[in-house]
Formats: structure tokens, C-alpha cells, sequence
């Protein structure tokens, strides 16, 4: 299957696919994505730890994953922080899902992790290549990303076309203050992030 990166896979739900029990707050549950075959994208399914050991056995889901369930954020009336423009401009280039941008979206999404908005869950190994599947800690929302696998001599104009993207002003090269992306560490994404942990 072809894996087409659309925002299309929904947020995590408040109560359980199978027994349609509400979750509380802070409780275990496990989220599987598995896929969609009417569609390239994925279908997600939450379940309290009770469903999961009964129905895991049953199940080939293309990704799963433990969190602890959180309710809906307050909504925020504060004001847009640059943190919140990466994210804005993340879901646009996975919803135009053109080839040209996935160096961008990797970067993006490497950002937002160090951020703390992401949260890797799991690593994919596939024919097309390998796929880096994040969470959104506030909603649940999942992504899925393309590791580049870029090299270091990549990262620089990477970082500029992000930056640029972002409204940053051009860097001037060699300047050891603009040599990293805004909220990110100095240290360049050489590497994918990683791996997940344990279920």
C-alpha cells in the first residue's frame, strides 16, 4: 500500500472503540492505526487496556502505541507563538502532500517534537521507505512523516527554506545565532528521532 501523507487520521477519542466506555482522565489506553482500504490514509481506533488484551490477538493493525489519556485542552484565546506557526504550516505541507516538501516536513516535525508538541510513537519500515508516526500531545492528532534520511551538508538550506517558510528573515551564514532553526536545539537533525518507546 501506498502511504499517502494526509491529515486525515483523527484525533484520539474520548471513550472506547469496542465497549464505547468513556475514558478518565488519566487513564491507559492504546491507540492502532490500521489501514484504510477504501482510501490510502488510515483508520484510528482507541481502546481501554481491557479491549486491547482481549482483542489484540485478533488485530494487524499497521502501528499501535500505550498513552495515558488527557481531556481536551482549554480552548487558548492567547496569542499565536512561533511554536504554533510551525504546526499551522506542518499540517499544510502534509495536507498538499507534494514530494518537493518532505525534507521541510521532517524538519518541522523534528522542531515541534524538541518542542515537546510531538511526540514520536512509532518507526515504520516500509517498501516505499522508512515513516516516522508522531503525536500531538494537546490532541491525540496523529502524523505521519517521511525520514529524508538527510545528510549534513543537506541540513543547512533546509533550514533556510523552513525559516523562510516560517517569515524568519534570511541567515547570514556562518553566524553561530541564527545557525539552528527557532526552538529547536543548535544541534542539526542529522538523525531521525528516537525510536519508540515500549508499548
Amino acid at each position: 500500500m501506498a502511504i499517502v501523507e494526509k491529515w486525515n487520521i483523527k484525533a484520539r477519542a474520548h471513550h472506547c472503540s469496542k465497549t464505547e466506555q468513556k475514558f478518565s482522565e488519566g487513564e491507559p489506553f492504546y491507540t492502532a492505526l490500521f489501514e484504510d482500504p477504501n482510501t490510502d490514509g488510515f483508520l484510528r481506533r482507541d481502546y481501554s487496556e481491557a479491549a486491547w488484551e482481549e482483542l489484540q490477538d485478533s488485530l494487524k493493525p499497521f502501528s499501535f502505541w500505550r498513552s495515558t489519556y488527557e481531556p481536551p485542552p482549554a480552548e487558548d484565546t492567547g496569542p499565536i507563538v512561533e511554536k504554533q506557526t510551525a504546526e499551522s504550516l506542518l499540517r499544510r505541507l502534509i495536507e498538499e502532500d507534494e514530494a518537493h516538501t518532505e525534507n521541510a516536513r521532517y524538519v518541522l516535525a523534528v522542531m515541534l517534537e524538541r518542542d515537546k508538541k510531538l511526540r514520536q510513537t512509532d518507526t515504520q519500515q516500509t517498501k516505499n521507505g522508512k515513516y516516522l508516526i508522531y503525536e500531538l500531545r494537546e490532541s491525540g492528532e496523529v502524523i505521519i512523516v517521511k525520514d529524508p534520511k538527510l545528510h549534513l551538508e543537506e541540513v543547512e538550506p533546509i533550514q533556510d527554506e523552513v525559516s523562510q517558510l516560517l517569515g524568519a528573515p534570511p541567515r547570514v551564514h556562518g553566524n553561530p545565532e541564527g545557525s539552528h532553526l527557532p526552538g529547536s536545539d543548535p544541534a542539526s537533525p542529522q538523525t531521525s528521532p528516537r525510536e519508540k518507546e515500549e508499548p
